[in-house]
């Protein structure tokens, strides 16, 4: 059933820190159980790590690895007749950044040893050089919309 109406999205505050709008989002996807404070002190921490291991701005490096890990087309179940296809579809904007926080969270989080700032930090260097399991997840994800191609006149 279709949505009635639309949802009001509620524009979100620039994170303290770095004036920036995609850290507080990133944040507020890595809180659990609306505990802020520590998802910040996190994501500071690993921000703080990152500046220390690169001695480059960690915002160069956080914004390269969102790049890294934004998938741009994903599959969809659509049931046609009495089969299921997986239809490729394009993937809006702000859910591109949603699915990168997400797997990039997720995968930081599944890692082996140390604190979350490290493990946040490792998986956030290793999406801005272009490996880790986040970026591998994106290619796992486009080589699936791919070979799936030929639904896409299914498309709703």
């Amino acid at each position: 059933m279709p949505r009635r109406g639309n949802v009001v999205h509620r524009d979100v505050v620039a994170d303290s820190k770095y004036n920036e709008k995609l850290v507080t989002k990133f944040i507020n996807s890595l809180m659990d159980g609306g505990k802020k404070s520590s998802a910040e002190k996190i994501v500071y921490g690993a921000f703080e790590i990152i500046h220390q291991k690169t001695k480059d701005d960690p915002m160069k490096v956080f914004k390269k690895a969102l790049s890294n890990v934004r998938p741009a087309v994903e599959v969809k179940s659509r049931r046609v007749g009495g089969s299921t296809y997986q239809v490729p579809v394009e993937v809006r904007p702000e859910r591109r950044n949603a699915l990168a926080f997400r797997w990039i969270s997720e995968y930081a989080y599944n890692r082996k040893g140390g604190s979350m700032m490290d493990k946040l930090a490792f998986e956030l260097f290793d999406a801005a050089e272009n490996r880790g399991e986040s970026v591998k997840k994106r290619e796992d994800v486009h080589r699936m919309a791919e070979a799936n191609k030929a639904f896409a006149h299914y498309r709703w």
